[in-house]
């Protein structure tokens, strides 16, 4: 039987020790491209963009329940539809349905998501046929 050459092979330490840091690099490359791992730094940013969108959906929740509660949200509604799809929310602007009372934050694109929302609509629910005051009014 012949001798199998590997069997008396001894790594020497400096081959043993690039051998870990090949390794470690190529895990930290497979894990940053493919893995989906992220900084701190990048995930504090998809953290506060996540926050931001949903503090912007939720306004423009508000804003669409109060188009649709207003008075003569039909004619307000078709005037919206005649606009153009950048002049919609400063249709919505001036109507005051994207203003939330009590709060001087920033509602980055409150108005343009609600307007959106509202031409999207086939056809307003029929609680706007008859307005009703609810809490939301003072939002």
């Amino acid at each position: 039987m012949g001798r199998n050459e590997s069997e008396g092979y001894q790594p020497t330490k400096t081959v043993l020790a690039w051998s870990c840091v090949g390794s470690i690099v190529a895990t930290l490359i497979v894990g940053f491209t493919w893995g989906g791992w992220v900084t701190g730094g990048t995930a504090a940013e998809m953290a506060a963009t996540a926050a931001e969108e949903a503090r912007t959906e939720v306004a423009a929740a508000v804003c669409v329940n109060k188009f649709i509660s207003s008075a003569d949200a039909g004619a307000h509604r078709a005037e919206l539809k005649a606009a153009s799809s950048w002049e919609r929310d400063g249709v919505i602007e001036d109507g005051g349905w994207s203003t939330i009372k009590g709060y001087e934050g920033n509602l980055d694109n409150v108005a343009d998501v609600c307007g959106d929302q509202l031409a999207s609509m086939e056809a307003l629910p029929e609680a706007a046929a008859t307005p009703v005051a609810t809490e939301t009014d003072d939002i």
